[in-house]
């Protein structure tokens, strides 16, 4: 009876009717990454040095941070950008994809996650004017031309390619409101010190990998321990009051240590590191190409993977130029537009089978879903405009004809 309603077993799977099948772990422990994946990122396989790598973490999640802000943000949707922005970039390399559209892409996906959406033009102009302001220029709005049109059409790729990556798991959970909670529990939440430096330490945190490493609730223990250090405030040791949140001190250690490297990085301008990056992929291209003439690698593979997959070849067929779908009151409207050459290749298709005026679009339209698809009814052969005649004489008629 228990295996026919279904039992889990651990490790193995769902019992049900007999038959095993596998189980489904929704869980956040599978969005921390492996100790061993920390080290061999993909930026690395590609050359880029951990010390560069670094720095364009650091240096684009503070991008996100500014451009939250004077998108006026809640400090949670940037906080979810830019663990978005370092989830990304440990399934991709920063040398074949652009890290300035994977960061636009990432604030405007956590705006709509943490539901204050923003437009993706606002996005746009406010990265541009961080730019502008780091080269000491003045512009205005972007003006809306080809250049324009393009970048937004990468941004939205992009965020369909994060979302791709990241399997659709999105959800992040903050320590903000945990760091107040362990603070109630150690008696120390009057201390307004010591809980705006704990607050600070959590918000710097975000430009490391440390999110991805450690659980929140780890992250809220280590900014309360280095807070602490730093103020020489005491906190209870008999028995350490970590230990009742689940943390260890190594890694307490290990999680201040990734903090306070931050503040003795010495960074680069954001240009210096873009070039790099240019090298690294120019390197990566010409062993690319000459691998490609010496046959190693197949004709059909590309050096850089873009933020579209490539058509497949049985798809949509070559003579469908165009292809639009419109819906009107429950009616689809297909309009195939073809050349004069592919509608003769086409026998069913073809010239003879076309009026004069439609030789070169074809259009077929859907009967309604209460309608049959062979023909429809007699009893319905009414136009919509003579029934609404009808029924407004109706309603025009007095009460006392009406009555039978």
């Amino acid at each position: 009876m228990a295996a026919a309603a279904g039992a889990l077993l651990p490790g193995d799977g769902i019992v049900i009717a007999g038959k095993l099948y596998s189980g489904v772990a929704l869980t956040l422990d599978t969005c921390l990454l492996p100790h061993e994946s920390a080290h061999c990122s993909p930026s690395r396989a590609h050359g880029l040095s951990a010390r560069t790598e670094q720095q364009l973490r650091n240096r684009m999640c503070e991008m996100i941070q500014s451009a939250g802000i004077l998108l006026r943000l809640p400090q949670v949707a940037m906080a979810t950008a830019q663990i978005l922005f370092h989830r990304f970039f440990y399934c991709k390399s920063f040398v074949r994809h652009c890290a300035e559209t994977v960061a636009m892409a990432c604030l405007q996906l956590a705006s709509k996650i943490e539901e204050e959406p923003r437009r993706v033009r606002d996005v746009l102009n406010v990265f541009q004017h961080l730019k502008d302001a780091a080269g000491d220029r003045r512009r205005g709005p972007m003006l809306l031309d080809d250049g324009y049109v393009s970048r937004k059409s990468n941004v939205i790729k992009a965020e369909r390619r994060v979302l791709k990556e990241l399997g659709f798991c999105v959800h992040v959970k903050h320590p903000h409101k945990v760091i107040v909670m362990y603070l109630q529990v150690v008696e120390c939440e009057k201390n307004t010190r010591l809980l705006q430096m704990a607050w600070n330490y959590m918000n710097d945190s975000l430009r490391t990998d440390v999110f991805l490493r450690f659980r929140a609730e780890t992250i809220a223990c280590a900014c309360i321990f280095l807070s602490a250090r730093v103020l020489q405030i005491p906190l209870p040791d008999q028995p350490p009051w970590f230990l009742l949140f689940g943390a260890s001190e190594q890694d307490l250690i290990e999680i201040s240590c990734c903090i306070l490297r931050l503040y003795t990085l010495q960074c680069e301008s954001l240009a210096a590191l873009l070039q790099q990056v240019e090298e690294m992929r120019s390197i990566l291209d010409a062993q690319y190409n000459t691998s490609k003439q010496a046959g190693l690698v197949s004709t059909t593979e590309t050096p850089t993977a873009g933020f579209s997959p490539a058509s497949k070849a049985g798809g949509f067929p070559s003579k469908v130029a165009n292809l639009i779908y419109a819906t009107s009151c429950g009616v689809l409207v297909f309009h195939m537009f073809l050349s004069q050459e592919e509608a003769s290749e086409s026998p069913h298709l073809s010239r003879a089978h076309l009026s004069q005026s439609s030789r070169r679009s074809l259009t077929c339209l859907c009967f309604r879903r209460s309608r049959s698809v062979s023909s429809p009814s007699p009893g319905r052969t009414k136009s919509h405009r003579h029934r609404q005649r009808e029924r407004e004489r109706a309603r025009k008629k007095p009460y006392s004809s009406n009555r039978r």
